[in-house]
């Protein structure tokens, strides 16, 4: 077994979707801000251009297949698709939708719930509500859990001692979490499975995920760290708040190499069952222009350092708990990415293949 799971997240949205082309123009997907992206200060490495995968339609499974041969080769587990599900509608389904009924790739994968409302963050205008993030009931908790079966059983998904592994993007945000959780998983275990793997995104607001349902976390989340002194001083953020109110300056700018001594909490020390996440990097502005954040200075060789401190971190755990997650395999329009680029090619993937299997190649 490897010497550590490592998963990365995936977006979905390199596709049109008849929502979009309401709200933003016909044939909207993540591109289109990737692509219109200006730089906004002396050495911002915008726009950020694809290399070997090109600007790519997740309709098309040779893309698709391309993508898991990438992550394979070099050391990805699997990928955990985003899943949007807003009280039975679906959103941005499509390509999980194929791999699902195609088989095809053979790759491992799991489920994300952004179980977030739509809003216009996707096209600079992050307080526009488009659809809301409800929860109606135990009918609609069961018509999820039904679409959710299906993935559950195909062979490829991802397990934790025979569980499915499934993340919730936000678990304080669903009422009742503890008693529909439950729901979830006596429902899984009629179905023949041996119950669920709740992991819950920590964004440094809650104590005990087990109060929510949960098995585990998963940390850290850069939300910690806009909040956190440990990072930036109260002085700094509140210069950077009247910045914002005024409407000058922007975008906000840190440091890479400094910020990711900050983005992993020892899990080893917490109270609960906590899983690292690590960023190969973060810029928005394609998204949020000026009220964005750009880290500055992340080199495949920090990515590296950043990556095996978070596998060093889990090594004391029996192998099927030796999670960590890659924010992201793709998500170009907040430039934290996996996929080559026209910069760095594929060495974001070498970098992470030298930590996932140390046997390999430079």
């Amino acid at each position: 077994m490897a010497i550590a799971r490592i998963i990365a997240f995936y977006l979905p949205q390199f596709h049109p979707i008849p929502e979009n082309d309401a709200w933003w123009g016909e044939g909207f997907t993540e591109w289109t801000n990737v692509r219109r992206a200006r730089p906004l200060f002396t050495g911002h490495a915008q726009p950020r251009v694809p290399a070997d995968l090109g600007y790519y339609d997740l309709r098309d499974p040779d893309v698709r297949q391309a993508q898991a041969s990438l992550a394979s080769a070099h050391g990805i587990e699997g990928f955990c698709y985003w899943h949007y599900w807003l009280a039975g509608r679906r959103l941005l389904e499509l390509p999980f939708n194929e791999v699902l009924s195609s088989g095809k790739p053979d790759f491992p994968f799991c489920l994300g719930w952004a179980n977030h409302s739509w809003t216009g963050a996707w096209n600079h205008q992050p307080r526009k509500v488009l659809l809301e993030q409800t929860y109606p009931g135990e009918a609609d908790d069961r018509e999820h859990f039904e679409y959710l079966l299906g993935a559950f059983r195909d062979g490829r998904y991802i397990r934790v001692d025979g569980r499915p592994l499934l993340y919730i993007y936000k678990p304080l945000h669903i009422p009742q979490a503890r008693q529909r959780f439950e729901r979830w998983r006596a429902w899984a275990r009629s179905a023949g499975l041996p119950g669920l793997y709740l992991v819950g995104n920590h964004m440094g607001d809650f104590n005990d995920p087990t109060h929510l349902g949960l098995d585990a976390a998963a940390l850290a989340t850069l939300g910690v760290v806009y909040s956190s002194n440990r990072a930036f001083d109260l002085c700094q953020r509140a210069v950077w708040s009247l910045r914002r109110r005024l409407g000058v300056g922007g975008p906000r700018t840190v440091d890479y190499a400094t910020l990711i001594s900050h983005l992993l909490p020892e899990p080893i020390e917490l109270p609960f069952e906590a899983h690292p996440c690590v960023y190969p990097n973060w810029d928005n502005t394609p998204r949020m222009g000026r009220a964005g954040l750009v880290l500055t200075g992340s080199t495949p060789a920090l990515f590296e350092e950043h990556l095996r401190a978070a596998v060093e971190g889990v090594r004391h755990r029996p192998p099927e708990r030796r999670l960590v997650f890659v924010k992201s395999w793709n998500e170009w329009a907040e430039g934290n990415y996996l996929e080559p680029d026209q910069q760095w090619g594929l060495e974001y993937l070498r970098a992470l293949r030298r930590v996932a299997i140390p046997a390999s190649c430079p």
